[in-house]
């Protein structure tokens, strides 16, 4: 399965939903959209990784990569994961989780709530 990364913006919030796989092949283009984003100037970002089926050491890697990027920048940064029982796109959820990173991130369920400015994320 290749890596698919769709943007758009969702009011103040430039929104990259990435599709497929994000391993050692594909995660760079991944990290290629966030930094097109903070270089045109958006400091408010959301990485919907709902429809992602798997995530290795270098996803998650472009994931903490982002995360400095946006902190570095004053920005914000935050994604969206479905919860961790939902049958489609818990594997980043695990895999973050795992790997003791999982609360670095702002996580949200879906991507309304993820845009919205008064909500909070979902804890770790």
């Amino acid at each position: 399965m290749t890596l698919k990364v769709l943007e758009h913006e969702q009011g103040d919030w430039a929104v990259l939903q990435v599709c497929g796989e994000m391993d050692l092949m594909t995660s760079p283009a991944v990290r290629q959209h966030v930094h097109h984003a903070v270089a045109e100037g958006r400091r408010s970002l959301v990485l919907d990784l709902g429809e992602v089926r798997f995530c290795d050491s270098s996803g998650v890697g472009v994931l903490i990569a982002a995360r400095r990027l946006m902190r570095s920048c004053r920005g914000r940064l935050r994604i969206v994961l479905p919860a961790q029982d939902a049958p489609e796109g818990s594997h980043v959820n695990r895999v973050l989780a795992a790997l003791g990173v999982r609360r670095l991130f702002d996580v949200y369920p879906d991507l309304p709530s993820a845009t919205a400015e008064a909500t909070d994320p979902l804890s770790a």
